[in-house]
């Protein structure tokens, strides 16, 4: 323990890992935080009033590892997603979602459509001579593990930053799984709703410290602290349409 703990020191030297902590809230809990934190966080620059639109497609390799590992509790893990804002092609994100424990450090690399499209098609080659080493690595993924699209995250985002962005409060709502295809250029891809009525996720994340103002507003008395993934909730959801083993565990 005290070696694994000493290479993540030496990683988040080179990393800049992130605290992270998810709330499922309700609705009258969200109005009421966008008014006490109102006064002190401003609205993030790059999102348009009333937040965005983020789609997701997640990617899975042979083993599933990204979610059976969630599910077993396995302390450093990882997750590949291809992201896009607004149904818009114009800005798209190859990201690797690193996590331990509670910190959490992602990477990015810039995609093309076109890039995007060779992807879905099992069309790897091009990653291999990017520029970008994450697109290299995601390449080895792809070939030697079986790197897989598995599930499509569609959600709106209400953004809130502090201090530079060193804090960053976000209010997820009307999470769900789109289905049908795996083109996150779709805008007509039909999709299932993942949380009960009424509720959404908020998330809370910051570098160094969280300041103690925020500490007193956050979360909200009802809020339920939780660690499950949009992801695992929308993989969890579209189980069905990837073989047998979904009848058999229900």
């Amino acid at each position: 323990m005290v070696r694994s703990r000493k290479i993540f020191m030496r990683n988040k030297s080179r990393e800049a890992f992130r605290n992270e902590w998810k709330y499922l809230i309700s609705t009258s809990e969200k109005e009421m935080l966008m008014l006490r934190l109102k006064p002190f966080l401003q609205p993030d620059p790059h999102a348009g009033e009333g937040g965005y639109y983020i789609r997701s497609l997640y990617f899975e390799d042979y083993w599933n590892s990204a979610y059976a590992e969630k599910e077993a509790g396995v302390l450093m893990r990882k997750k590949y997603r291809i992201r896009i804002y607004n149904n818009n092609d114009k800005f798209i994100k190859l990201e690797r979602k690193k996590k331990f424990g509670s910190y959490i450090y992602k990477e990015s690399a810039p995609l093309t459509r076109e890039e995007v499209e060779k992807i879905l098609k099992g069309d790897y080659a091009f990653l291999l001579y990017s520029s970008h080493s994450l697109c290299r690595e995601f390449y080895i993924e792809c070939t030697c593990n079986m790197m897989r699209p598995r599930t499509i995250v569609d959600y709106e985002r209400i953004p809130w930053i502090l201090d530079a962005g060193t804090v960053r409060i976000t209010f997820d709502s009307d999470v769900r799984a789109a289905i049908g295809s795996y083109d996150i250029f779709d805008p007509g891809l039909p999709a299932l709703s993942v949380l009960e009525p009424g509720k959404l996720i908020l998330e809370v994340k910051f570098t160094e410290m969280l300041p103690q103002l925020l500490r007193d507003v956050l979360p909200p008395p009802a809020a339920e602290f939780t660690a499950v993934s949009k992801y695992v909730l929308c993989y969890e959801k579209t189980r069905y349409m990837n073989g047998f083993e979904y009848w058999y565990e229900t």
